[in-house]
């Protein structure tokens, strides 16, 4: 019992940090208070409706479970409301998206091998879950997916995921399990954004110069 109330907290806690990182984006792309509802609300539960479709459970949780939806929209409105002074510096967006990241990718691959499903589909099911929400608010402001540009996104939601699944099959305890994956990820994502960490890119030919959307710091 109290293993399931810490975990539906870390759930809680992913949705909010995801929600206020979409909501963030919402205002800097000076969207109104339905916009920014919309996007930072799609941002906290969208990776958790992706999750819930690759698991086939229909209709996915975060559709008939209100508090969820009740996180994400709460957390919209507080940046809607108290945004001033934080939207001017990205790394509060950075930081929250990381929360958001380490927390989905490491309690989703726990979760998954705790509901007996491999090794193999609970990384790839944690890794979708945290990067997903983020794919939808990009989309939704028109811009390239962070997932495909941004330092070691992607690797770091595996990495939470993979340590997360890990731990879970070697111990049992979910909570454990989450918590060390979501320090691992959280971790691994402001290291790769301070420092500038980056998957190798192709080489360009000389003289040319990189696109200004490539240019995601």
């Amino acid at each position: 019992m109290y293993g399931e109330v810490i975990n539906q907290i870390l759930q809680f806690a992913g949705i909010l940090a995801f929600a206020i990182s979409g909501a963030l984006v919402g205002v800097r792309q000076n969207l109104d208070l339905l916009g920014i509802i919309v996007v930072g609300s799609s941002t906290g539960i969208g990776g958790g409706i992706l999750r819930d479709v690759l698991l086939g459970i229909n209709p996915p949780t975060s559709l008939v479970f209100w508090p969820n939806a009740a996180v994400a929209v709460a957390g919209s409105l507080l940046v809607f409301f108290f945004h001033p002074g934080i939207t001017r510096n990205r790394h509060f967006e950075v930081v929250f998206d990381a929360w958001g990241l380490g927390l989905f990718s490491a309690n989703g691959a726990a979760w998954a091998i705790s509901e007996g499903h491999t090794l193999l589909t609970a990384v790839f099911v944690g890794t979708i879950t945290a990067i997903g929400g983020g794919v939808v608010r990009d989309v939704l402001v028109n811009q390239v997916p962070g997932v495909l540009t941004r330092e070691l996104y992607a690797v770091s939601a595996f990495t939470g995921a993979f340590v997360a699944a890990i731990l879970q099959m070697l111990t049992g305890r979910i909570v454990l399990a989450s918590v060390v994956g979501v320090i691992f990820g959280i971790t691994l994502r402001l290291l790769s954004y301070s420092r500038g960490w980056n998957l190798p890119r192709p080489p360009r030919p000389f003289g040319q110069s990189i696109p200004n959307g490539d240019q995601q710091h």
